[in-house]
């Protein structure tokens, strides 16, 4: 992620935003709920709902998963021993593991260690026990330095499912979300493309419902303005196909990050902090939002 990137593009919103053009959205919502997390968690990444908790971490700051209650209040720390943290930009989960991804590549789309953190559950609140997923992208075969957020070769947001891992792209060309798909077992592996998405902005997060119906994933558009991503009625292997349904968040100008559910009705978001004075204090947040009527 980038915060002179968001900065600059709200900026620019802020001074034109009478004359924007509004993209068309099936659906507006706002959250029930919303709290201002710690500090200590600023850059909050991303999001699970795991042990009657919501689990998130900074995407570089160290390597600490905090565990939330529903309010926002850091009720356990887990610290994960011997991994560094270059850019973890999301954490998933199955019934047996927890996932953090670290595969955050927007400085120049350079990295060639992206990987996967994979931890035992039943190990975690002890001694974590971690194996390394890593991988590659089939389609990266230029390792050319680009620009700042301007490569189509970062990630930010992944589910587990069955045997497979799936990867949705933050695209910062073309605002779309490639899948990729890699197996679910330690070692070196290359992910392939699945789907491409028009999601038509950056994506920041995926969650899986509990009965797995479907797929929300959240993001923003580089006019500031955060969106979720529902993905239902689909095949895991053929996503191009899948319902779609593009959500406004009325929370303009929040760089949403994680998204996470108990319940597969009710979603928890967070954003992390962005302050710029004096135009700019958006604290890092917890947001509720509810999805029972889609």
């Amino acid at each position: 992620m980038s915060k002179s990137f968001f900065v600059f593009v709200l900026l620019l919103s802020l001074s034109s935003y009478g004359q924007a053009k509004i993209q068309r959205s099936t659906k507006k919502i706002k959250p029930i709920f919303t709290s201002v997390l710690s500090d200590s968690i600023q850059e909050t990444s991303g999001l699970i709902a795991f042990d009657g908790l919501l689990w998130t971490h900074n995407d570089d700051r160290d390597t600490t998963l905090y565990g939330l209650d529903t309010l926002g209040n850091i009720k356990k720390k887990i610290v994960l021993p011997n991994v560094p943290n270059q850019d973890w930009e999301a954490v998933s989960q199955d019934d047996t593991y927890l996932y953090v991804g670290d595969f955050g590549n927007n400085s120049s789309g350079t990295r060639n260690n992206l990987q996967i953190l994979k931890i035992e559950k039943s190990s975690f609140y002890t001694d974590p026990k971690i194996a390394l997923i890593k991988f590659s992208y089939e389609n990266q075969k230029d390792f050319t330095a680009e620009r700042n957020n301007f490569t189509n070769f970062d990630c930010e947001a992944f589910i587990v499912k069955d045997d497979s891992i799936y990867l949705f792209t933050k695209q910062w060309k073309n605002q779309r979300a490639t899948v990729y798909v890699l197996p679910n077992s330690a070692g070196y592996h290359i992910a392939k493309i699945k789907a491409t998405l028009n999601v038509k902005g950056l994506i920041t997060g995926a969650s899986l419902t509990p009965n797995h119906n479907r797929i929300v994933l959240c993001g923003y558009t580089k006019q500031g303005k955060p969106f979720l991503y529902v993905l239902s009625d689909y095949n895991i292997n053929d996503l191009d196909k899948a319902t779609k349904q593009r959500i406004k968040l009325k929370i303009p100008f929040h760089q949403i990050e994680g998204i996470a559910t108990f319940d597969g009705l009710h979603f928890y978001i967070t954003n992390e902090n962005l302050v710029r004075k004096p135009i700019i204090n958006v604290p890092q947040k917890l947001h509720k939002v509810d999805l029972s009527n889609l």
